[in-house]
């Protein structure tokens, strides 16, 4: 029997120019409104603020903070969350905060990495076990928060992963060189407070890297396996990815139709305020989007990718360790994962290569590698996964990887074996 129910959530959403100057409002009707997390004797209620340096030399999260504050709340910072988080990380994070707590609710400002760093932090607060515990299986235990977490207020300052959006914590486990994630309804932010104006202070390959990150989340979700073609389940077993579905094809058609307008500009110039508000509801709608019907294989693809690296450093980004941005570790695949996919639904493929631009029906499975491919250098992204300093000896070890990424895997549309996933990483390390 085949499933006939498919399932939709999405946090609170405040969207536009100067929407993070009226934080302190929203965080304070949200804490009035939740139990007391035990804040002693009565006193002031207290706010944690999770950020990253680079976030913090900005000035946007100590203006956030002062917003809050305004509003009567106490806030508490903790800027040390590292982009591309680790599991030592998050542990150092939720350290951090448990030393100096209690606390009423959460707020994020950075990018996604920031993001992930609250919703773990938030999940480590208000749950006991360990970190591990919850990672997807088979990386770690697969075990669900059995408690609510805090409220958490997401303010994202670049436009791209739509960690505001989802219920994924994303994260590098050291000891297994993979990337992985903690994934459950509870880690959805409560409010996402998406202000344009804070994503000005982005590099350029900042911007490409996480606007290929909202292009590849709006496919996968768009091309992922059917609601329908999933074997039926009882209320308890859903999972907030259950493939592509009518709502959930609405936010990503959108979210390319932006991206298609405003992407080349917001890397070009990135003062143009019309390029970048386009840009933010661009990531925000595909976050709606792949939020439920999930992603597949560039994605599965991209962690191994991420987790390996060895020497890459991309400007833009911090140079104290070698790093590969999620948004460009996802695309470097994409071009021939969507080759692969192609026979699942071709209308769908031609349909996305359409609002990029491409037009050459005629062209069929080549034409959205094509169109990829050809944004990528517009953007200035590396050639392929050799410029990342992968090569043809590394293609086992990264299947490997992959290969662990099964929650994203059963959302492909066609079956992913390791022969498809060794071709799909042949086929990347050169793409001009």
């Amino acid at each position: 029997m085949t499933e006939t129910v498919f399932t939709y959530a999405a946090p609170g959403l405040k969207l536009g120019r100067g929407a993070s100057r009226e934080v302190g409002w929203d965080v304070a009707q949200l804490v009035d409104s939740a139990p007391r997390a035990g804040t002693p004797g009565g006193g002031a209620r207290r706010v944690l603020l999770v950020t990253d340096p680079g976030v913090a030399a900005t000035g946007h999260p100590e203006r956030v903070a002062e917003a809050v504050r305004g509003s009567g709340l106490e806030v508490v910072v903790f800027d040390g969350a590292r982009v591309e988080p680790t599991d030592a990380s998050l542990e150092q994070a939720v350290a951090f905060a448990r030393g100096a707590g209690p606390f009423d609710a959460v707020v994020a400002v950075g990018g996604g990495s920031s993001i992930d760093t609250a919703k773990a932090v938030d999940l480590m607060l208000t749950n006991d076990g360990t970190l591990m515990d919850y990672v997807n299986a088979p990386v770690g235990g697969g075990r669900a928060p059995e408690r609510p977490l805090l409220p958490l207020v997401a303010v994202p300052t670049t436009t791209g992963t739509g960690a505001e959006s989802t219920t994924i914590c994303v994260l590098d486990v050291l000891a297994l060189k993979v990337k992985t994630g903690i994934s459950h309804p509870r880690l959805r932010p409560t409010l996402a407070v998406v202000d344009p104006d804070l994503t000005t202070t982005q590099p350029a390959m900042v911007t490409a890297s996480s606007g290929m990150d909202i292009l590849c989340h709006a496919l996968e979700s768009w091309t992922a396996r059917w609601f329908a073609d999933f074997d039926a389940k009882r209320p308890e077993q859903r999972v907030p990815y259950c493939g592509a579905n009518p709502v959930a094809d609405m936010w990503a058609e959108k979210a390319l139709t932006l991206l298609a307008g405003a992407f080349r500009t917001a890397v070009r110039d990135g003062s143009d305020g019309a390029a970048r508000e386009q840009m933010a509801l661009a990531a925000t709608f595909a976050g709606l989007g792949f939020g439920n019907a999930g992603v597949h294989v560039p994605h599965a693809c991209a962690y191994p990718v991420a987790g390996r690296v060895r020497d890459y450093r991309p400007e833009g980004y911090p140079a104290d360790e070698p790093i590969v941005p999620h948004g460009m570790a996802v695309v470097m695949t994409a071009p021939a994962a969507f080759a692969l996919t192609f026979e699942a639904s071709p209308q769908r493929h031609l349909h996305a290569a359409a609002l990029l631009g491409g037009a050459d029906v005629a062209a069929g499975p080549d034409l959205l590698p094509t169109v990829l491919r050809g944004l990528m250098r517009d953007v200035g992204l590396p050639s392929g996964l050799a410029e990342l300093g992968y090569g043809a000896d590394d293609v086992d070890d990264l299947v490997g990887g992959a290969l662990q990424q099964q929650r994203l895997l059963a959302t492909a549309p066609v079956p992913v074996t390791a022969d498809h996933l060794g071709g799909v990483f042949r086929a990347s390390l050169e793409h001009w």
